[in-house]
């Protein structure tokens, strides 16, 4: 399943700041799991969340249902687009299904 938050234009400080995200729910992980910075290697029923704002992707990672949010190993990555952010989150869907401890796809 997945959800896809809203772009939005929103002053600060006279910048418009411009964000998505996006979260797929639901994915089980391959053999070896994803590669998280606070646990190493996690696997099981898994939620991935990216978040994209102002040209910088960050990408995290839960047991679906969890409350605490762990970040894959190679994040933030620089995305120049709302676009290419989007098929970031798709790849590490990806990633996330076929496992190997699976890392931000670059």
């Amino acid at each position: 399943m997945i959800t896809h938050g809203r772009e939005a234009g929103q002053q600060r400080g006279g910048t418009v700041e411009t964000w998505a995200t996006w979260t797929t729910q639901g994915i089980r992980a391959g053999h070896g799991g994803v590669l998280t910075e606070e646990l190493g290697a996690i696997t099981g029923d898994l939620t991935l969340h990216t978040t994209w704002v102002d040209g910088e992707a960050r990408i995290t990672i839960q047991y679906t249902g969890a409350q605490d949010w762990f970040t894959v190993v190679g994040s933030p990555v620089t995305v120049t687009d709302e676009t290419a952010a989007r098929n970031l989150h798709q790849a590490m869907v990806e990633a996330t299904k076929s496992g190997g401890g699976a890392g931000v796809p670059i």
